[in-house]
């Protein structure tokens, strides 16, 4: 399946919906072939029922300021480019809201997939 995308401006950002036990949110995540696992603002996980401050399983993460202490939920569905990865963890962490996306949408996802970066067309295949 094979979305478009601006390959003039900024990251490649995919549209996603997530499902937890209180709901489902519709978010915009930027494709990170350097992240090596997904990750979802904490406030939107906190709307569809998930409460990361009581998650008992906890990843020690490296970020651009550090390392960090980050919970890992696990969504009942995450569905982006046409996939959908059901039972699917994530990392639950802040953003700020200038950055005008929900998360990140690591390797953990594409993993097992072929995954096409088309520029000179603005198309992205996940096959």
């Amino acid at each position: 399946m094979s979305f478009t995308f601006d390959a003039a401006r900024g990251p490649i950002v995919a549209e996603a919906s997530l499902s937890g036990p209180g709901g489902q949110a519709d978010l915009r995540l930027i494709l990170d072939t350097g992240a090596t696992t997904s990750l979802v603002r904490s406030t939107i996980l906190l709307a569809v029922g998930y409460d990361p401050a009581t998650a008992a399983d906890r990843v020690t993460v490296a970020m651009g300021n550090g390392v960090e202490l980050v919970p890992r939920i696990i969504l009942n569905r995450l569905s982006t480019l046409g996939r959908h990865r059901l039972g699917f963890p994530v990392l639950a962490h802040s953003l700020p809201p200038a950055a005008g996306i929900d998360g990140l949408l690591g390797l953990d996802f594409l993993r097992g997939s072929i995954l096409k970066v088309d520029f000179p067309n603005a198309m992205l295949t996940l096959g």
